[in-house]
């Protein structure tokens, strides 16, 4: 028996640069796990208890909060004020007659939502019709951000 033995020869700077580039492999894919599983902590603070607030807790700090909604070209601002326990006040601060011409269903819209939202004092459960389902989803998203610049993390 003859046994041919086989010689390999490794390059040590081949070996260096594929455990470099199987490293970096690696955390790319932790990265990409990271960046695509939800934040359990958003979820719970994206709206208020409104049994928090019927025990006498603090939902609010009380003030006025601003968030700016970009519509084509133009932008106005939506506008919430807040007491501890209570949405006081909506309204749009800068609705020019151009944003009235080109999105007429915006201010029946908010109109609707606004006094939806002072009767529940939440945006859970604010209902919309189909026919201006995106427009009252675009403002319920801006009263969001209002809303979350407004609360008490805690």
């Amino acid at each position: 028996m003859s046994a041919k033995t086989k010689i390999v020869v490794l390059h040590m700077k081949e070996l260096i640069y594929t455990g470099i580039f199987a490293v970096l492999g690696i955390l790319f894919i932790i990265l990409l796990i990271m960046m695509l599983l939800p934040d359990k902590d958003k979820n719970q603070t994206a709206s208020p208890d409104p049994a928090t607030a019927a025990s006498g807790e603090s939902i609010y700090i009380p003030g006025v909060y601003t968030t700016e909604l970009v519509l084509g070209s133009e932008t106005l601002d939506v506008e919430v004020t807040v007491d501890r326990n209570t949405i006081t006040s909506i309204r749009m601060v800068n609705l020019n007659e151009a944003i009235a011409t080109m999105y007429p269903l915006l201010e029946p819209t908010f109109e609707s939502i606004c006094n939806q939202v002072y009767e529940l004092q939440t945006l859970d459960g604010v209902t919309y019709s189909a026919e201006n389902k995106y427009t009252s989803l675009v403002l319920l998203e801006t009263l969001q951000t209002s809303l979350d610049k407004a609360l008490i993390t805690q």
